[in-house]
């Protein structure tokens, strides 16, 4: 305890874990969410922008995305909507440059930003008044959400009451490994693609800070990081930023319910990233291990919903008061 059965089953065609990944993040359609946006300014001077289903709850669900997603993502999406369904208002946040915007600061966001998720929670209590807020995370949201709770058990404001985290590499420098092996090289190139034009943009605004290099010579991550990540978030290089920004250092800090789902067939995801013995003897961290899911996937036949969605509520519904 607290290791997990999982009761997942996949549609007898989502087995393979390329598949489980890809047809999900590709094809599926969540229909019928109309977020209102507020923008909130940060502590630096930068802006963030939170995308709302409000309907006069006393308790908050804040969603954290993945790398280089946002809260329009179907994953995102349908999260928001099964828990507004059953009662809950709904905080999809979005990471600086994330939301249609690029921001304002030569910074970005990377997986260990906590700051960000910390300042969206304290305005959520401080400006609406919620009563329960739960936290759910995917990928990097999901690193961001464990290592939040891991690494400021003391300032987590009270009205936090647990957290869920799906499909995350919570020891960063091994997927980074793991995303160097050919059978990967698709998701890596389009990450990177990704970033690329955002590096375009940050050199135009800040040139004397941002030399946009010959993107062709960045071809994994580490070359990526150690070029921008690194120096734009204060880490000496991308080594340094895979070991403190890892939800592994922190994580089993946590002191409230929070559970870890991580599937075994996800192609993102090395041995490293199954703490299914530190979670053995932890009273808080609940892992999860379902055969199939493949990353951020874990699609259910037949459901509008995601297995996903379905388990998150279920866990806070059997965990917190």
């Amino acid at each position: 305890m607290p290791l997990v059965q999982s009761k997942y089953i996949p549609p007898f065609y989502l087995k393979n874990g390329h598949m489980a990944t890809v047809i999900p993040s590709a094809f599926r359609k969540v229909n019928d969410v109309e977020y209102v946006r507020e923008r909130i300014d940060t502590n630096d001077g930068d802006f963030l922008d939170l995308d709302w289903l409000a309907q006069g709850s006393e308790k908050l669900v804040v969603i954290s995305h993945g790398l280089e997603g946002s809260s329009q993502r179907p994953y995102v999406r349908g999260m928001a909507k099964y828990f507004h369904k059953y009662g809950w208002d709904v905080l999809a946040w979005n990471c600086r440059s994330c939301s249609g915007e690029i921001n304002k600061k030569p910074r970005f966001y990377h997986h260990g930003d906590t700051e960000d998720l910390a300042q969206v929670v304290r305005y959520a209590v401080e400006r609406y008044g919620y009563s329960t807020i739960v936290l759910v995370g995917f990928s990097m949201g999901g690193s961001m959400t464990l290592k939040y709770l891991g690494e400021m058990v003391d300032h987590v404001v009270p009205q936090v009451r647990g957290g869920a985290a799906f499909s995350v590499p919570v020891d960063l420098g091994s997927s980074v490994d793991e995303l160097a092996r050919k059978h990967n090289n698709f998701y890596r190139k389009r990450f990177l693609r990704k970033l690329e034009h955002k590096i375009k943009v940050k050199a135009e605004q800040y040139p004397e800070k941002i030399q946009c290099s010959d993107f062709s010579n960045i071809r994994y991550f580490p070359d990526f990081d150690n070029l921008y990540t690194a120096p734009l978030h204060g880490f000496k290089d991308a080594a340094d930023f895979y070991n403190r920004a890892s939800a592994n250092r922190y994580m089993y800090n946590i002191e409230l319910p929070t559970l870890l789902v991580n599937a075994w067939n996800d192609p993102f995801l090395p041995k490293e990233c199954y703490p299914e013995k530190e979670c053995e003897i932890h009273d808080y961290l609940y892992f999860e291990s379902p055969d199939y899911g493949g990353h951020v996937g874990f699609t259910l036949k037949g459901s509008e919903f995601n297995y996903m969605e379905r388990r998150a509520l279920q866990f806070f519904n059997d965990n917190i008061d």
